[in-house]
């Protein structure tokens, strides 16, 4: 599993078009017949584009619209209820979001959510959604991403245009190209990239010591 830490929405919509999809299944390794999503060659030689604030946002909101849709279908809420699950987490750990103030035995006090950061650990109160019953249970098991994928209801085709059209007007390109077209503007960014980042190096290169005429040396 490869995982991008990242709290933006712009991020999960260009990894998630098909322009990032096209240079991974080329760009990737194999493993027996499958394909290999490997961060070295996949995600290191992306060439993301450079857009403006108009562009990341638009990218951002198909990006959040697919992601809630996926969200709805895989854990409808006729079939889920929200629990919420009581623990102690520490300030600044993975948990803080969650901490509502300082746990039961620590004593009255302002909360940890105000930023107080005397309190080193606190309560957390994660929500976490959970099947309404045995049958609900059953029916959500089936209910994955890949038999979401595999079946590409109209509604999923529809949110990922959508967000590939964001993304090839992030990168100036028309919206239907072919595979192949892809590779090829991609590559040739790649490249370009490169070729900026070999210039910039160069440049940051410290000159190297002049040498001493005759009459300079004691």
């Amino acid at each position: 599993m490869i995982v991008f830490a990242r709290s933006d929405e712009y991020f999960l919509g260009v990894l998630h078009s098909r322009f990032h999809e096209v240079w991974g299944l080329k760009q990737g390794t194999r493993l027996e017949t499958r394909p290999r999503y490997t961060p070295t060659t996949c995600f290191e030689t992306f060439p993301f584009p450079r857009l403006t604030p108009a562009q990341e946002a638009a990218i951002a909101g198909a990006a959040k619209e697919l992601n809630e849709l996926r969200e709805r279908w895989l854990n409808p809420p006729e079939w889920t209820v929200e629990r919420v699950l009581e623990f102690p987490g520490s300030i600044g750990g993975p948990w803080e979001r969650y901490i509502v103030g300082p746990l039961p035995s620590a004593g009255a006090g302002p909360s940890a959510a105000s930023g107080d950061a005397a309190y080193k650990i606190g309560l957390v109160r994660y929500p976490r959604l959970e099947a309404r019953d045995a049958d609900c249970a059953a029916k959500l098991k089936k209910r994955t991403l890949t038999n979401l994928y595999n079946e590409r209801p109209a509604w999923l085709d529809l949110a990922h245009k959508k967000l590939d059209t964001a993304v090839a007007a992030a990168y100036g390109w028309p919206a239907d190209l072919s595979e192949e077209q892809i590779l090829e503007k991609l590559l040739a960014l790649n490249l370009e990239r490169a070729a900026e980042e070999a210039k910039a190096a160069e440049t940051k290169k410290p000159r190297g010591s002049r040498a001493k005429r005759q009459d300079e040396m004691l």
